[in-house]
């Protein structure tokens, strides 16, 4: 039987959750006594007993890997309730995933999910605008992005996004100053060393880089061009971070509806070379 969560208060009274109710649950769930919880994690029992009535201050993430890593033993956590943990611990992940653990995250159901999409552009970007999986739209769109892998690394790599982006100017720099805004909203800095150095052998990015912009988001659609048609059009954008999974705010959904292009847009030659 499990136990009753702290969290429900007395009475018809509600409680938000906090780390020590749901440590207390969990533990009550193991049949896992105060003292054998405090031996395995090296800590002693009277500290438990504060944590979990919510005398402490926020614990360390050594105490709570040591905490998790003894209930997960009697019986494994679901990675819900590990993730609940450290977020009421106030505590988030403190290195970044690479690219093969982000696509590794995207299941079959959010693979089949992009292609109910179709016929407009969707796909799964991680927050260094790396193409984690996209639905055909999306790569007939940006022919050629898939294959470079990288939104940064196309727009100064790969000449046929001067050609795609009929304001290829205005969206080359709001992809960079998103960039500047996603570096410093990971709150770790150090995985974008690598990214940067190799994008600065682009002088157009070394240029819009030092202009020090940093936007989150974007407030008009983008226009684009077929390349085998010559038909511009636009997509009208939603961006959305996804938090499920185990890397919660590192992928991002982009959906691009395809709409038609208004009379006038800005091209490329409007914003000087």
């Amino acid at each position: 039987m499990l136990s009753k969560s702290t969290d429900a208060g007395e009475g018809n009274q509600v409680r938000p959750p906090t780390f020590g109710g749901l440590l207390r649950r969990l533990r009550d769930d193991r049949r896992i006594s105060r003292e054998k919880l405090a031996f395995a994690a090296g800590v002693s029992s009277s500290y438990v007993t504060h944590l979990e009535g919510g005398d402490r201050d926020h614990p360390t993430k050594a105490v709570v890997t040591s905490l998790i890593a003894y209930l997960d033993r009697i019986s494994p956590l679901a990675d819900a309730e590990r993730r609940h943990l450290f977020d009421l611990a106030g505590l988030a992940e403190e290195t970044f995933p690479g690219v093969p653990q982000l696509r590794a995250e995207i299941s079959d159901d959010m693979r089949n999910g992009l292609r109910l999409h179709e016929p407009n552009a969707a796909s799964y970007l991680d927050t260094r605008w790396n193409i984690l999986s996209c639905n055909d739209a999306y790569d007939a769109t940006f022919p050629g992005l898939v294959e470079d892998a990288n939104i940064l690394r196309w727009f100064f790599g790969n000449e046929l996004s001067k050609r795609v982006m009929v304001d290829w100017r205005r969206e080359a720099a709001l992809t960079v100053d998103w960039l500047r805004g996603l570096i410093g909203q990971s709150g770790d800095t150090a995985w974008s060393a690598e990214l940067l150095d190799e994008l600065g052998k682009y002088p157009e990015f070394r240029t819009m880089w030092a202009a020090g912009r940093t936007i989150y988001g974007r407030d008009q659609p983008m226009h684009v061009r077929d390349l085998d048609t010559d038909e511009c059009y636009s997509l009208d954008v939603q961006m959305f971070r996804v938090d499920s999974g185990n890397y919660p705010g590192k992928v991002q959904f982009f959906l691009g509806i395809r709409t038609s292009c208004p009379a006038t847009v800005p091209t490329t030659e409007s914003f000087g070379s």
